[in-house]
């Protein structure tokens, strides 16, 4: 019974402390940010609006900030504990090292359960309302959801994209069809129409390369055969960061089968559903820092460890993203690798405070 008070008594510390800091950075990076975007005013989206804009983004906001809420966080509460004596009377009572861990682990749990819930159901739909509202106020009813265009490879076809509106209409298509290494035709539409199922070319002019020479045609309309839905064209245009764990799982798996790279989806999918990783490496560093060598410094000295711990971390997954690409090795181990690192950094420390 004493036990459980205890454990509930560490969770409602850190988790009090881990939100906090969550609140926190959500404020500063809410001002900071909305004092940049007031130079993006024009139109109907105004200084209120860009509020509105900036408080949707607030679930993304939040996912990224996540982590380093959790390290923290976790550093606040149980340094605190740890000024107090309190961690000291616990060991002192009994209580093992393992024993705190644990009762510091359940709400960080908590924590990831929710991160991965925003990850999944919230944030994809919020990125993507928050961005066709701000089009839509800056340029009106129409606005396209993207602000910028894709490529994509299907068969013996390439298509440049130039932007696809919240209605699901394709706007400014090209399709290079090639045989062999010879460019056979090319089909360019101001725009394409989901209808009944299938895609619709409006406006299209067709050129074709036929024996050294071109033969242009137009029409009005021309179906468009292709696999591509617009669930999949979102995926495409829209930023891939944002989208969500099965999102990306799908579109990883389209660009498989269509025998193109697929790492930049699979590194973004990794991060997301390795992120429970992530969260208990970074609480591991944050308990070895309080019941390490760091346990006799100020609190303020333990913060600022804990936040350059936290950059590097990022700067070390920033770095591997790319350098699986370059190097061929998994997506997986570009995430992976800086959180077993920091586990193991956390689980040494902890040994040599033990």
């Amino acid at each position: 019974m004493i036990a459980d008070r205890l454990d509930r008594y560490i969770a409602r510390n850190v988790l009090g402390a881990i939100l906090v800091v969550q609140v926190v950075l959500l404020g500063l990076d809410l001002v900071i940010t909305y004092i940049n975007d007031l130079g993006d005013v024009e139109g109907d989206y105004g200084a209120l609006q860009v509020f509105f804009y900036l408080v949707m983004r607030l679930p993304w906001r939040f996912y990224q900030y996540a982590p380093v809420g959790v390290l923290i966080g976790a550093l606040i509460g149980l340094g605190g504990m740890a000024s107090s004596n309190e961690l000291t009377v616990m060991r002192a009572a009994g209580r093992s090292l393992a024993r705190i861990l644990w009762g510091v682990m359940k709400p960080v749990i908590l924590v990831i359960a929710v991160v991965l819930f925003i990850a999944e159901f919230v944030s994809p739909s919020t990125e993507q309302y928050a961005s066709a509202w701000r089009l839509e106020k800056m340029q009106g009813e129409g606005a396209v959801l993207t602000e910028r265009g894709g490529w994509q490879r299907e068969g013996d076809s390439f298509y440049r994209f130039g932007a696809i509106r919240v209605d699901n209409v394709v706007l400014d298509l090209t399709r290079y069809r090639f045989e062999g290494r010879e460019l056979r035709e090319a089909v360019s539409a101001r725009r394409a129409v989901w209808r009944d199922g299938g895609w619709v070319l409006e406006n299209v002019d067709i050129t074709r390369f036929v024996d050294g020479r071109t033969e242009v045609t137009h029409q009005a309309t021309r179906p468009w055969q292709t696999e591509l839905t617009p669930a999949e064209l979102n995926r495409l245009l829209r930023r891939v960061e944002t989208q969500a764990p099965s999102e990306l799982w799908a579109h990883a798996r389209y660009l498989e089968a269509q025998g193109q790279d697929a790492t930049q989806p699979l590194l973004y999918f990794w991060q997301k559903m390795l992120m429970p990783l992530t969260m208990a490496s970074l609480m591991l560093v944050a308990a070895s820092f309080v019941f390490g060598p760091l346990r006799s410094v100020a609190a303020g000295t333990r913060v600022f460890y804990g936040v350059i711990t936290g950059l590097v971390f990022k700067y070390l997954q920033d770095l591997l993203g790319p350098a699986s690409t370059v190097f061929g090795f998994s997506p997986a181990w570009a995430v992976l690798a800086p959180t077993l690192i920091c586990a193991a950094l956390g689980f040494y420390m902890l040994r040599r405070s033990g």
